[in-house]
C-alpha cells in the first residue's frame, strides 16, 4: 500500500532539516534529523569517509555552502517505518556536487535518519 501524501511530506520536511544544516552552514538543524548512532559513508576528494555522523557535522560547521549552493529533494520511496530520500546538491562549498541517499526510520511517530551515504560527482574532485 502507498504511503500518504502527508508521510510523504513529514518525511519531506525532516529531509529539510538536512538541508537547511548545509545551506547554513550549522548542523543543529540536521542533529535534530540523525539518531546519535547514525553512521556516514562517502568519499570527499577522493578520501573516504565512513563512520559517525560527527564528521557530517563537522564538514557543515566548517564549509560554508555558498551562494551559489542549490539543493533538491527526491522521496525515493516509503514504507510503513522506512524510508530513502535521496538530496541533490549543487556547488557544496563554490564546487563540489553531492548525491546524497538518507535512510531514515519512523521512530516513536517521527522521522530520523540512521545513515547518510553520499557521491560527490566526478568532476568537481579535487586533488
Amino acid at each position: 500500500m502507498r504511503a500518504s501524501i502527508e508521510e510523504y511530506k513529514a518525511v519531506e520536511e525532516a529531509a529539510l532539516k538536512f538541508v537547511k544544516s548545509v545551506a547554513e552552514g550549522d548542523s543543529r538543524y540536521a542533529k535534530e534529523l540523525f539518531i546519535d548512532e547514525a553512521v556516514l559513508f562517502g568519499y570527499l576528494d577522493g578520501k573516504l569517509e565512513h563512520g559517525n555522523i560527527e564528521q557530517f557535522y563537522k564538514n557543515v560547521d566548517t564549509v560554508s555552502a555558498g551562494k551559489d549552493f542549490k539543493a533538491r529533494i527526491d522521496i525515493v520511496d516509503i514504507e510503513e517505518t522506512l524510508a530513502v530520500v535521496r538530496v541533490l546538491e549543487e556547488k557544496w562549498g563554490g564546487r563540489i556536487d553531492f548525491t546524497d541517499y538518507l535512510l531514515l526510520m519512523k521512530m516513536n511517530g517521527e522521522w530520523k535518519c540512521v545513515a547518510k551515504a553520499y557521491n560527490q560527482n566526478s568532476n568537481t574532485i579535487q586533488k
